[in-house]
């Protein structure tokens, strides 16, 4: 028996008899939902996923109810989990499939891999989970169990890397049940061979592991050097006219685009930003420069979030207005309280408001419902 055969009838024993990771897509044989589960995992750990999951399944239990929501009320639902283009890639592709393939979800990993937002390995764990296709699917955990495994230290990133490992998974894919052996190695990956803190003791593969035979574990898999995290730095503008708040739609192309935010202002460094925040009445900001303004407070703390290749720094100002004859906020949309909490608005904005301050600050523009 070749190490690829033992791999595939151990991984398999595993799975049947050991795992009891329970997830509710698992097992799950509606393609639809299996593909839904698939975009809310892309970057997204299992645990997170998993209410959202919960509550799409149960405002678009079918894909034509998906279809028919507009883009702004499945946003609503997607706030907070991030990266929106996954959200955005999903509402167009179900309209892709009611409107041009008759509701029809495609049945083979190709058509599967032309769908807006699929790639690779969303096209191989639909087409496993959902048709019962033999391609392998490889992700963090694949490449975890493999690299160990095998003892492969390739980087796992580079285009070489990516090439092995594929084919290496697909050459230990048991064909005749794809579906059980992609569960069981990514559930393996995730509870047994994890990054920090693996289980090795009770691993049944360590007497075969390389990685665990020369002890490697805590160095496999290899990737290439980090990307230097970028910092962003944020004063968002939060105006009040006659009980009603300020909001516009994000139209630059980047991780907020078509989320509604503040007025703001984006700064190149901290310092610029610090010194903004200590002077705000420097800002060159046309609203605050030309609106009749009633009050400018400045809220001293911070929010902060931090994404994988970048973190957000924001502070909040505070300005009540006495009129909006400017152009500039006549061009805002004017929201009350009640409807603001309708929008989809970026994580780091809900921080914002879930601060003690601006929840006095809307309970206050409460009086224009």
């Amino acid at each position: 028996m070749n190490k690829e055969t033992f791999f595939k009838k151990q991984l398999i024993h595993w799975h049947q008899t050991k795992n009891k990771r329970q997830l509710p897509w698992k097992e799950e044989k509606d393609v639809y939902k299996i593909w839904l589960s698939e975009i809310i995992l892309q970057q997204t750990r299992a645990g997170q996923g998993e209410k959202y999951y919960k509550s799409f399944i149960e405002n678009y239990p079918t894909v034509n109810d998906l279809a028919s929501a507009s883009l702004d009320e499945v946003y609503k639902l997607w706030e907070g989990l991030g990266y929106y283009n996954r959200c955005r890639n999903l509402h167009e592709s179900a309209r892709t499939i009611v409107l041009e393939l008759d509701g029809k979800f495609p049945d083979s990993y190709e058509a599967i891999l032309k769908l807006k937002g699929i790639g690779p390995y969303t096209a191989a764990a639909i087409s496993s989970f959902g048709f019962n296709l033999p391609h392998a699917v490889v992700d963090g955990n694949v490449y975890r169990v493999l690299s160990r495994f095998f003892g492969i230290d390739l980087k796992v990133d580079s285009n070489e890397g990516k090439k092995v490992f594929q084919q290496l998974a697909q050459k230990c894919l048991d064909e005749l049940q794809p579906a059980q052996y992609n569960q069981a190695i990514m559930d393996f990956g995730a509870t047994v061979c994890k990054p920090d803190n693996p289980l090795c003791k009770e691993c049944p593969f360590k007497k075969k592991c390389i990685a665990f035979q020369t002890n490697m574990v805590s160095f496999l898999p290899v990737k290439k050097k980090k990307i230097k995290q970028k910092h962003r730095w944020f004063l968002f503008i939060l105006m009040s006219y006659r009980g009603k708040i300020a909001v516009q739609k994000r139209r630059s192309k980047d991780i907020w685009a078509n989320l509604y935010e503040f007025p703001n202002v984006e700064f190149t460094s901290e310092k610029e930003w610090n010194h903004a925040v200590n002077n705000i009445q420097e800002l060159r900001h046309p609203v605050l420069k030309k609106s009749g303004l009633k009050k400018a407070k400045l809220f001293s703390y911070s929010a902060k979030q931090q994404l994988s290749h970048q973190t957000i720094h924001a502070k909040v100002v505070f300005v009540k207005l006495n009129s909006i004859s400017d152009k500039n906020a006549q061009n805002f949309l004017w929201k009350t309280n009640r409807q603001t909490s309708e929008l989809s608005f970026p994580k780091i904005i809900r921080d914002l408001l879930a601060e003690n301050e601006l929840k006095l600050f809307m309970s206050i523009n409460k009086t224009v419902v």
